[in-house]
Formats: C-alpha cells, structure tokens, sequence
C-alpha cells in the first residue's frame, strides 16, 4: 500500500461518503427526537437530565457505528 489515498478519485471518494454518512447520521437522531415523546434538547438541556444524555449519546455512538459499518 502506497500513497493510493492521495490519488483525487479516491480523496473525494472518501470525503463524499463522510458526507453521506453524516447526513444520514443526522437524519436518523431527528428520527428518533421525533420518536421520543418529549424534547431530548430541553429534557437534557435544561432539566440536567443525566441519564437521558447518557443514553442519547450512547444512541448516537450506535448510529454512527452502523452508518460508518454501511458505507465501509
């Protein structure tokens, strides 16, 4: 393996894919605030909801890996 990552096609390939894997990562957490029957944002935000920021972060991990394991 050489210096293969730095041929263009390859470069924008891979910065394409981060790109698409973001805004899919974006899309599923709005998914799942609208899912929740309250608003994550405020609920952790202001009400110093600790557990619900743990298992939103958690949530948000589990996406990005799936996300980052389908575009590989």
């Amino acid at each position: 393996m050489g210096i293969e990552w730095l041929k263009p096609s390859v470069f924008f390939g891979s910065v394409l894919y981060a790109l698409i894997g973001v805004f899919v990562f974006w899309v599923c957490f709005l998914i799942v605030d609208k899912v929740t029957p309250y608003n994550l944002w405020a609920e952790i935000v202001e009400r110093k909801n600790t557990a619900l920021a743990i298992v939103v972060g958690a949530m948000a991990i589990a996406i990005g890996i799936i996300v980052a394991a389908a575009i590989h």
